[in-house]
């Protein structure tokens, strides 16, 4: 199994964790996001953006009276791609606990 390499990047790996545990119809909103995973109002649009375009994360914006607001959801894709990557991350631990990870991975 291998890494999914536009979630394994720390920043959208640490986007992609906190939005995958939310119900289906719930959202986090970018302030929410931001706090979450340290980075820039800009750096994470970029990260959002590169998601956005796999096809892992849903970005909606509105206003809430004058205000404008950006909300991030988990599509049905993100969520498989994501469990994925758990999947490998798990395989990793597993393979170091049982003590053979090096012979595995030896080239």
């Amino acid at each position: 199994m291998e890494p999914n390499d536009v979630i394994h990047q720390s920043t959208r790996l640490r986007l992609m964790a906190a939005l995958y545990p939310l119900p289906v119809d719930q959202r986090l909103e970018f302030k929410q996001l931001k706090a979450l995973s340290g980075a820039t109002d800009g750096n994470l649009g970029g990260h959002l953006a590169t998601l956005e375009k796999a096809g892992y994360v849903l970005i909606e914006k509105d206003f809430v009276g004058k205000r404008p607001r950006t909300r991030a959801s988990l599509t049905k894709d993100g969520r498989r791609a994501f469990a994925r990557h758990l999947e490998f991350l798990r395989d990793i631990l597993d393979q170091g606990r049982d003590g053979g990870a090096a012979d595995r991975y030896r080239p």
